[in-house]
């Protein structure tokens, strides 16, 4: 099987060309990735250490339509972890946004069309509406009852607003659905809550767990941002062997399930607010941060989101295994051990 993975030198990429690298058997893999951010290399450098070979082509450009083209391989698979996963990004750069998020994609896609490729899409809870979901709660009940057991499913509304990333994103959800119908190009739409765990080296709105330990580690001081500048706001962290175990999953299956969209997160029990995440910190790093509220909204921020992951149960008997505290304690390590090159770059 031949898989090609756009964001290959991403967390998500980089952890996923690896895992399936090292548990399909006869799996050759090529990852395409502009090496855009700084931890990048970082990446590049670990896959390389598997013979995965990265391709430094920007996926929106003729340029890397023309030579993947050229290509004299069949891709059997696309796994497409190409985006830029900024929400902020995305108001203050619209363009390249909808290049890495959308443009890419159509890109994509007509390589599938040549290749008859199957294509597994990595899509984001942001997808849906931000006024739906704010409004699941009053002012008292949102203050009182923080983790009120409402999970979120597919059929959650998807009106505007939803971001201007979360356009692209169910925009190219969109686009594959109409090559589907078009080219017969089987896919497979995973909607994914947050993610972290082992590798992640992220930052303000694109991953904020190990940014919230890097602050700490390294006493840099926090903003809580908005709805009071409390800490508040929650989400259901997915850890990325869970994700990994999925596509595995996934690509075991394709044959009876697919042309199907699924949320996937970590669900109620791996979900939690700022400031249990700020605790946790505390505990993990023995480091007591500043932190500041700061109670302006910004207009792209939700309160709340927690997956409904009883679909891709149905389907797959899949199971969220490691909890909150192995995944704190996972991306802890990986900080600690990239913590002299990190430094320089983050």
């Amino acid at each position: 099987m031949y898989i090609l993975i756009p964001g290959g030198c991403g967390f998500i990429g980089s952890s996923l060309a690896i895992y399936l690298k090292n548990n399909i058997k006869n799996c050759k893999i090529l990852s395409i990735d502009n090496l855009s951010r700084s931890t990048s290399l970082l990446n590049e450098k670990k896959i390389s250490n598997y013979n995965i070979q990265n391709l430094k082509l920007n996926l929106a450009s003729k340029k890397c339509l023309q030579y993947l083209k050229s290509l004299k391989i069949k891709i059997d698979l696309i796994i497409d972890c190409c985006s830029d996963p900024s929400v902020e990004n995305s108001k203050i750069m619209p363009e390249y946004v909808f290049d890495c998020n959308l443009k890419s994609t159509l890109n994509l896609l007509e390589i599938a069309k040549i290749n008859k490729s199957k294509i597994i899409y990595l899509s984001s809870s942001r997808v849906y509406s931000i006024h739906k979901i704010n409004n699941l709660f009053s002012k008292v009940d949102y203050k009182n009852k923080l983790k009120k057991k409402i999970k979120i499913n597919e059929n959650f509304s998807t009106e505007s607003p939803i971001t201007l990333y979360g356009f692209t994103k169910l925009a190219s959800e969109k686009l594959i659905q109409e090559y589907s119908y078009l080219y017969k190009i089987k896919y497979i739409i995973n909607r994914f809550a947050v993610v972290s765990g082992y590798g992640q080296f992220g930052k303000q709105d694109q991953g904020f767990v190990s940014m919230w330990l890097w602050r700490h580690l390294n006493n840099i001081d926090i903003n809580y941002n908005g709805y009071g500048g409390h800490g508040n706001q929650v989400r259901d962290i997915l850890d990325i062997s869970d994700l990994c175990n999925l596509i595995r999953e996934q690509i075991s299956k394709f044959h009876k399930i697919y042309d199907k969209v699924f949320n996937v997160g970590g669900g109620l029990k791996n979900s939690l607010s700022l400031r249990e995440l700020s605790n946790y910190c505390e505990i993990i790093t023995k480091n007591k941060v500043n932190i500041k509220g700061k109670t302006l909204n910004s207009n792209y921020d939700i309160r709340y989101f927690i997956t409904d992951n009883s679909k891709i149960y149905k389907f797959y008997k899949w199971r969220v295994k490691k909890n909150l505290r192995i995944i704190i304690s996972e991306t802890y390590s990986s900080l600690i051990k990239n913590k002299k090159n990190l430094k320089k770059i983050l």
